[in-house]
């Protein structure tokens, strides 16, 4: 099972097809090769493997965050 973090589109990179994205703070650049509709900086978008698959909405989004928040948390108190 894969799981994808929603990220956020900080920078268009047309002359090379990619993006960069932030993933709960860290910084990359996945291709867009895959994708067929435009992005934009502000985007969501799920990434498998370097390359974005699909983009999700803002609500989508900070939902998906909020719980894996809530996971990280949980998993930090168990350690502690």
């Amino acid at each position: 099972m894969c799981l994808s973090i929603p990220s956020q589109v900080v920078e268009l990179l047309p002359e090379i097809q990619s993006v960069t994205v932030d993933t709960l703070g860290v910084k990359r650049t996945v291709s867009c090769h895959l994708m067929e509709e435009p992005l934009a900086v502000g985007d969501y978008v799920l990434i498998h493997i370097g390359f974005v698959m699909n983009k999700i909405d803002a609500a989508s989004a900070a939902e998906s965050l909020a719980l894996y928040k809530e996971i990280v948390d949980k998993m930090e108190a168990a350690d502690a």
